[in-house]
């Protein structure tokens, strides 16, 4: 039986030291990423990660045209938020994506970054279920103490819904902690989960579709359920970037803007055959099967722009967890819409 990877507080102390490792690479100017510039002097080809078999919005962005002169500079893969954002933060690439929560995390060790568009998100269509054993008791929020709860990393999105759907039921803070959340590669989670390893599982994606075309699990919740739709990551940058760089900045986020709107407005069969092909073009010897189990990007908002909210339930969660100070840092320091050209009608 595959074993349960269980997080240690001391991944989490050296996941905090690479957040403070990524903030003195910044200010001390140690990294830097360099790209094709323009006629203004902008820089003009981004250096970015990708993810395997999948197209990001502005991959898919580039290939609709609507990044116009500005180029994408794939530098290899991440299968991580925080590190694509850690990249980013120390000029190894021009941008990153990661969770919300953790952008703050960043943020609060005085990495100068800036959110400018919404990344990913929870809908009805793409979303994060917290998945039982059809037969399992667990049917509340205080049939989860003294249970085991897997998830692909802690302190961050599935973890923070956790701790939200808890309080919600009631439970108090010493119940809370007596609810074990593990970390498991989510490719192990549903055998995990069958096995009895865990009593919880988050699924997401296609390995939740898989898990659910099985049988023999049902749903305790979703965060869709929990919150309602919501955008739950960022593409960032680095405020310096920003500041030398405005023409190119404006060009990425309103093209990527462009690029969520066209993929909510085209019929799903389209969108994904569209990725399809992107992914053969990039001759990266991928598997594009999974391609075919994507329902949408989650991004709430039109065109992408952010709101305070989409920031504040994540800076009290950590202010509560003493994760970061409270009142350290305020949700409009996070972010900016400036550059986003978007207008609402498909142009920008």
């Amino acid at each position: 039986m595959p074993a349960v990877f269980t997080a240690t507080p001391t991944s989490r102390r050296q996941f905090l030291t690479l957040l403070g490792i990524s903030a003195a690479a910044v200010s001390c100017g140690t990294a830097t990423a360099s790209g094709g510039s323009g006629g203004s002097g902008q820089i003009t080809s981004l250096k970015y990660q990708g993810s395997v078999g999948a197209v990001s919005l502005p991959e898919l962005a580039a290939d609709l045209g609507y990044l116009k002169d500005v180029t994408l500079d794939w530098v290899g893969n991440t299968i991580s938020g925080p590190q694509d954002i850690q990249s980013a933060a120390t000029g190894q690439t021009h941008f990153g994506s990661a969770f919300n929560g953790a952008v703050i995390k960043l943020a609060s060790t005085k990495a100068p970054i800036k959110a400018v568009i919404s990344s990913y998100g929870s809908d009805q269509y793409s979303y994060g279920g917290y998945y039982v054993l059809e037969d399992s008791p667990i049917r509340s929020a205080r049939d989860l103490i003294g249970k085991k709860v897997g998830m692909n990393t802690l302190g961050a999105h599935y973890q923070a819904l956790l701790d939200i759907y808890l309080n919600r039921g009631g439970l108090s803070k010493a119940d809370a902690a007596k609810v074990e959340p593990l970390v498991v590669p989510p490719v192990n989670t549903e055998q995990s989960l069958r096995q009895k390893q865990i009593e919880v599982g988050v699924l997401t994606g296609v390995l939740r579709d898989k898990a659910l075309a099985t049988g023999g699990i049902r749903p305790l919740f979703t965060d869709v359920e929990l919150l309602g739709p919501f955008s739950a990551g960022t593409y960032v940058m680095t405020e310096r970037f920003i500041k030398q760089n405005p023409d190119t900045v404006r060009t990425f986020v309103t093209g990527v803007a462009k690029a969520i709107e066209w993929s909510r407005s085209t019929p799903r069969e389209q969108v994904i055959a569209r990725m399809t092909e992107i992914v053969k073009k990039r001759g990266r010897n991928e598997d594009t099967a999974t391609l075919r189990y994507w329902h949408s990007y989650g991004v709430a908002e039109t065109g992408g722009r952010i709101t305070d909210q989409a920031f504040q339930l994540w800076l009290d969660w950590l202010g509560e967890r003493g994760e970061i100070k409270q009142g350290q840092l305020g949700a409009a320091d996070l972010y900016t819409n400036e550059f986003n050209g978007f207008d609402g009608q498909g142009k920008g």
